[in-house]
């Protein structure tokens, strides 16, 4: 019988060096339980939906895992096809500090960039 040998699906999104250091920060402080954190697309905003992230303590049926150096992402199974593809950075200036996503499957943003549409 002949194996074939598969290469591993790349992840969804790519997490970039900093986003993977704050998601690191972020379980640092997180409850023992939390294995991860879990990435969301709730519907709210001004445009439909926006993005959220919660301690995960158990993978859910249908989550996509995503290795990254500071900790696993899960992303919603639901929320999968509008992330495919996307960035995930963290961003801290003067005023803010955030998550920031260079998503390719979002069609427009309200003004406040809190929501997205696609």
């Amino acid at each position: 019988m002949e194996t074939t040998l598969r290469r591993p699906r790349p992840a969804p999104i790519t997490v970039s060096e900093a986003a993977s250091a704050r998601i690191a920060d972020i379980l640092a402080k997180a409850p023992a339980d939390a294995i991860g954190v879990r990435l969301t697309t709730p519907k709210r905003g001004c445009s439909g939906l926006a993005y959220d992230l919660a301690y995960v303590t158990e993978a859910k049926p249908g989550d996509e895992k995503v290795e990254t150096p500071g900790g696993l992402l899960f992303i919603d199974g639901g929320s999968l096809m509008y992330l495919i593809g996307s960035r995930m950075d963290w961003r801290e200036d003067d005023f803010s500090a955030a998550f920031v996503f260079d998503n390719p499957n979002a069609k427009g943003a309200c003004g406040c960039g809190e929501s997205f549409m696609v």
